[in-house]
């Protein structure tokens, strides 16, 4: 006769199974729920900030597109009526001051015409190396030339030159045709030879001025150059420097006693 629970081990253990269903049914809800929490949480924080930083920026806002003009013209309403009198009273001390410098603009004018030669005269600038032969106030002609290098040479013995052309009102000393250039010392030490005498034939050079020089005085010389290329640069040792052409013209422009300004 069978044994009737001869086959029990064969069975499946149903309590056993579901109560682990159950326990992770349990620990799921949990979890579940622990999240949802978590969630809840956050979602509140960031609201909160949110709702912060749109009220923060909104006031900031306002505040720009807002209230600085609101309190502007508040400000200016403000304004005693004896401040808007100063106001009124200050742009009539401008228009005061307007025409004083315009009377003193037309002193000055009037003392330039009184100081404007009526005979010819040449003007130099020694900024952009640019001259102009005018006759009272009609300009005669114009051009460039060449004037100091503002270069220094010193010499063995300490003794220094500076190669500029001197600034001011300078009038015309003397006129010479077919110049003879006297070479100084500062010439020899240039090129580095020794310094002759004082009237040594190799002080003395044929050709180098050009056909024409006027002299300003002081040593400085209007005259021509052997290097018309170089016309319009500063490259002179003192001297103001012309083409054939416009030395001619002031040559013959200017007289003995013409001023010449140089600037």
């Amino acid at each position: 006769m069978k044994n009737e629970f001869s086959d029990i081990d064969s069975l499946p253990y149903e309590p056993e199974s579901n109560d682990l269903i159950a326990n992770l049914n349990i620990i799921g809800k949990k979890i579940i729920n622990k999240l949802k929490l978590a969630w809840e949480k956050w979602l509140k924080t960031l609201t909160k900030y949110v709702f912060v930083t749109g009220t923060v920026l909104f006031v900031i806002f306002w505040i720009i597109f807002y209230g600085i003009p609101v309190f502007q013209e508040l400000a200016l309403s403000l304004i005693p009526e004896t401040h808007k009198e100063y106001i009124t009273a200050d742009s009539k001390f401008v228009d005061k001051y307007k025409d004083k410098t315009l009377k003193n603009i037309l002193k000055l004018q009037r003392k330039l015409d009184s100081n404007t030669p009526n005979s010819a005269y040449l003007v130099i600038n020694t900024t952009d190396n640019s001259f102009r032969l005018l006759s009272g106030k009609r300009l005669v002609r114009k051009g460039v030339c060449s004037t100091g290098s503002y270069t220094l040479l010193q010499s063995n013995d300490d003794k220094q030159w500076i190669f500029k052309t001197p600034r001011g009102v300078k009038r015309i000393h003397g006129k010479t045709t077919y110049p003879v250039w006297k070479k100084p010392d500062w010439a020899f030490i240039e090129e580095g030879l020794p310094v002759p005498p004082a009237n040594d034939n190799s002080r003395f050079e044929y050709g180098t001025l050009g056909d024409y020089a006027l002299s300003i005085g002081d040593g400085y010389l209007i005259h021509g150059t052997l290097y018309q290329r170089l016309l319009g640069l500063p490259v002179t040792h003192g001297c103001v420097r012309l083409n054939d052409e416009d030395l001619k013209a002031v040559y013959n422009t200017l007289s003995i006693g013409s001023k010449v300004f140089i600037y």
